[in-house]
């Protein structure tokens, strides 16, 4: 069976990677996948929105609810991405270089260490490759649908 990417089932397949990118920005792929999913209340595991991607809202300006809206009304990728494009004044450089950041992120103080380390030896004991954010979402969507880290 073949994913719905109008209205995404998360409980029986992960979202997009956050590499995926989306007009240049990182994550909004993923984004759209959750939201849509929320909408559709197939969002499983998953949350929207979800503690990273409060990046991209700090980053365009944008809410939540605002995208989780749009996508209610069956908008496209491309019509999600023309309406923060007319929203968001962000040069592509701006975009580029905040992509590099978000998918570069990782823990940075020793509580979220500590965490990361946890979630690591949780799902792929002896891993030593995983870094960022991404690294770990991606490892989580693998394993989360059976595959063994």
């Amino acid at each position: 069976m073949s994913a719905n990417h109008t209205a995404p089932d998360l409980t029986r397949h992960p979202p997009r990677s956050p590499r995926a990118q989306l007009g240049g920005y990182v994550q909004l792929p993923r984004i759209l996948d959750k939201a849509r999913a929320a909408a559709a209340g197939c969002l499983g595991a998953y949350d929207f929105p979800a503690p990273l991607d409060r990046h991209f809202y700090l980053f365009t300006g944008l809410s939540a609810d605002e995208l989780l809206a749009l996508v209610q009304t069956g908008a496209s990728d491309t019509e999600v991405l023309s309406w923060i494009q007319a929203r968001a004044a962000r040069a592509p450089s701006e975009i580029t270089a905040w992509s590099v950041w978000l998918a570069g992120h990782a823990p940075a103080d020793a509580e979220m260490h500590a965490w990361f380390a946890e979630e690591i030896a949780r799902l792929a004991p002896g891993r030593d490759d995983i870094h960022t954010y991404f690294d770990l979402l991606e490892l989580d969507d693998y394993v989360s649908f059976s595959g063994r880290g």
